[in-house]
């Protein structure tokens, strides 16, 4: 069994380190590319510190949502999105929905959704 980490403390390292910004700026709600200012290539250094500091593989197109807009074009079912993002609460996918044509979606809970998923899977 994994030790009890603070999974929201360490992605805010990662993004306080990563973002060049200061803690009391993020929030579980907070969206990294919408409020954190965050571009393509933080995302990639992001994951890469995340998989440092909490020792997993992170897959990225699950935890940041790349693929989502894709999925949105192909289908834009809750069940086709719920699929595809098993890690997500349904509140959370209805909210997607309902904001993606206001840009990117990602919030600092999605990633902590994920990992803590990722998590749980492991420890089966």
């Amino acid at each position: 069994m994994r030790e009890k980490i603070n999974i929201f403390e360490k992605v805010c390292e990662a993004l306080v380190e990563i973002l060049d910004i200061e803690p009391y700026e993020i929030t579980i709600e907070s969206y990294i590319f919408r409020e954190l200012g965050a571009e393509s290539i933080d995302i990639l250094e992001l994951s890469v510190s995340l998989n440092s500091k909490l020792k997993l593989k992170i897959k990225d197109d699950e935890i940041f949502l790349r693929k989502l807009r894709h999925y949105l074009k192909e289908n834009r079912s809750f069940n086709y999105i719920r699929d595809k993002y098993p890690h997500l609460s349904e509140e959370r996918i209805s909210e997607i929905l309902y904001d993606v044509e206001n840009g990117p979606v990602l919030k600092v809970k999605d990633i902590i959704s994920y990992i803590e998923w990722h998590f749980t899977r492991i420890d089966l």
